[in-house]
């Protein structure tokens, strides 16, 4: 009996596979951190002997050459990705056994050029699922666009195709296991699915509804920005990440943080948005673990700055450092542990700031003491309503966009809290007088703002 396992990325939006048939084992597209699958495959009790790559990836560095080394199995990417690491290398058609169940391996270009799809079938070569990495996604397929806009437009319309190969060549009742598609930007749009099969997505995914010429017209129309981080995703993935070192990196004082901080280093507390806001070490940027924390933080950091994480407890700030080193930041600079006290010295060096929700905005304006509001939200997300009058500048163009940010106190939301809380942070490190707004944005009609659109 063959059985698929799934190993949860949920920061990155990602998943990662282990299929068995009782004995060994194949992974499928394993995050660096592959402790998480040699755990998984000792607690059942099976040996890991392949290792497949769906495509070289955008949104994380892999574990797959590091897990492969450790466990001597076989490394398996396509022939035509230009790696500088042994492997073995795939084509279409190939088909590898791996104990009693078979991989064939299905070219689907569309989210990369050299893109495979791997089709998992028992011994009798019947399909029971296919693993689509970031091809036919639960409603969707990965987005186009990630190896360049002189790319985009011929890959949009290989996407098309490849899913529709997917959807010709498997029987309905074949499981889909994509690696995108729960919450990662790798996916062109969101779903909330958490399983599917081909039959479903025939009747769901537009894809495999719309014609060739309209959905690729509304696919590149509704791409957004994604991470900039992804950019140094491709080389490190191309040269063979190593293995990772997650041992604790020494504890800073309070005068080190003040040196790291004032040399313009990232200081980052892991504390929940609230925690923060009620008290923090100045010049520290909030990403609460609590959400995207890796995601927003590779987005938002320039590229190459020390990182040093400072958490309530050791658990958090290793929670923290493990999600770092998917995206190739390999050791924080430096932690601390504790309270925000311990890491100040000195209580001048402690700061605060308001939160608030749209009704007390609300009553703000209503007593004729309107602030500056600025909207961190998405273009995409801002164009159906905003509030009147407020500033939109999406999070990831804040750092770019400072002498567009409203002089004075400056009320900050997003849709529920946490990319407010991060941009509270960024600009409280820098002076201003913020109030967090941490409030479901469906409230703010609701609680009589006025509101405008487009």
């Amino acid at each position: 009996m063959i059985t698929v396992l799934t190993v949860e990325t949920p920061s990155l939006g990602d998943r990662s596979y282990l299929a068995h048939d009782g004995e060994v084992a194949l992974v499928v597209d394993p995050q660096r951190d592959h402790d998480r699958i040699r755990a998984l495959a000792a607690e059942t009790g099976v040996r890991i002997t392949h290792v497949f790559e769906s495509h070289i990836h955008n949104d994380y560095v892999t574990g797959g050459h590091a897990l492969a080394r450790a466990t001597g199995a076989q490394y398996l990417v396509n022939a035509d990705d230009p790696v500088s690491f042994e492997r073995v290398g795939l084509h279409d058609g190939v088909v590898v056994a791996v104990g009693s169940m078979r991989i064939r391996a299905l070219h689907t270009p569309g989210h990369t050029h050299t893109h495979l799809s791997f089709i998992l079938a028992g011994a009798d070569g019947e399909p029971v699922a296919v693993f689509t990495g970031g091809s036919l996604l639960y409603g969707s397929t990965g987005r186009p666009d990630l190896l360049g806009p002189e790319h985009t437009a011929d890959l949009a319309h290989a996407q098309w195709h490849s899913a529709r190969r997917l959807a010709a060549e498997l029987p309905d009742r074949t499981e889909i296991y994509p690696t995108h598609g729960f919450g990662s930007f790798c996916s062109a749009t969101q779903s909330g699915g958490t399983a599917s099969t081909i039959g479903a997505e025939k009747r769901a995914n537009p894809a495999l509804s719309q014609d060739e010429a309209t959905w690729v017209e509304n696919l590149i129309a509704g791409l957004e920005d994604y991470p900039a981080y992804y950019a140094h995703m491709e080389p490190a993935n191309l040269a063979g990440p190593t293995e990772i070192d997650l041992s604790a990196p020494a504890e800073a004082d309070p005068a080190e943080l003040r040196r790291r901080i004032g040399a313009g280093e990232w200081v980052v507390d892991l504390r929940t948005r609230t925690a923060f806001a009620a008290g923090h070490l100045a010049g520290t940027v909030n990403l609460g673990l609590d959400g995207q924390f890796v995601t927003y933080l590779g987005w938002l950091l320039p590229w190459g700055t020390p990182v040093t994480l400072l958490g309530e407890t050791a658990a958090e700030v290793a929670e923290a450092q493990r999600e770092l080193v998917r995206i190739g930041i390999d050791r924080p600079a430096a932690i601390a542990t504790g309270k925000p006290e311990d890491w100040a010295g000195d209580a001048s060096l402690l700061r605060g700031f308001p939160q608030a929700t749209f009704a007390d905005l609300a009553d703000r304006i209503g007593r004729g003491e309107p602030p500056a509001v600025l909207d961190v939200r998405r273009a995409a997300e801002r164009a159906p309503e905003y509030i009147e009058g407020s500033v939109g500048i999406p999070i990831h163009e804040v750092l770019q966009r400072l002498d567009e940010v409203p002089p004075g106190q400056v009320w900050v939301h997003c849709a529920a809290g946490y990319r407010a809380a991060i941009v509270a942070s960024l600009l409280d490190a820098r002076g201003h007088d913020v109030v967090a707004v941490d409030d479901a944005f469906g409230n703010a009609r609701a609680a009589g703002l006025p509101m405008a659109h487009g």
